[in-house]
């Protein structure tokens, strides 16, 4: 196995800023108990390749609802690895909870970002069957899968980031 990573908390002051943009009805001192009660993510067994992200907050989601969830998590990885983010594969199967672009791709260098590299997850439920999602605070809604990658011989990328979700382009 390569260990080429380590989980984080982002600080205080970037987790309530996120807090009170998706979650406005807590309270700042409920949004700072959440952020006490943050859980690394952790592979539920030796086989596993998933590290399961924890809600930080009870939510629910009603079918065709979305939520942006911040995590509270940045993650350091060594270059040429990448976090590729997913919803828990129970969630997915029984409620079609899906990421809002599919596969979350968290590059190494997202963790020196002005936001400090903090996880966010877009997840909408796509259930068909009329099923509601209801996640307690501590349940595991998404894992993510570290990978190495390569690139072309003639590569000249030399851009620096600066944010997430599309910062690196001019779209």
């Amino acid at each position: 196995m390569h260990r080429i990573a380590q989980f984080h908390k982002v600080s205080l002051a970037q987790f309530l800023e996120a807090m009170k943009a998706d979650f406005p009805e807590l309270t700042p001192r409920q949004a700072e108990e959440a952020y006490e009660g943050i859980r690394l993510p952790e592979r539920a067994t030796a086989g596993s390749a998933g590290y399961d992200f924890y809600a930080p907050v009870d939510f629910t989601l009603r079918p065709g609802e979305s939520l942006r969830v911040p995590t509270g998590i940045r993650a350091w990885m060594e270059e040429d690895w990448v976090l590729k983010l997913y919803p828990r594969s129970g969630l997915g199967f029984k409620y079609r909870l899906q990421l809002n672009n599919t596969v979350g791709i968290i590059d190494s260098d997202y963790f020196g970002s002005d936001n400090e590299g903090h996880i966010m997850a877009k997840i909408t439920n796509d259930s068909r069957e009329g099923k509601t999602l209801e996640v307690k605070a501590g349940t595991g809604f998404m894992q993510g899968i570290f990978l190495e990658y390569g690139i072309t011989v003639d590569d000249r990328a030399q851009g620096k980031r600066n944010g997430g979700f599309g910062s690196t382009t001019n779209v």
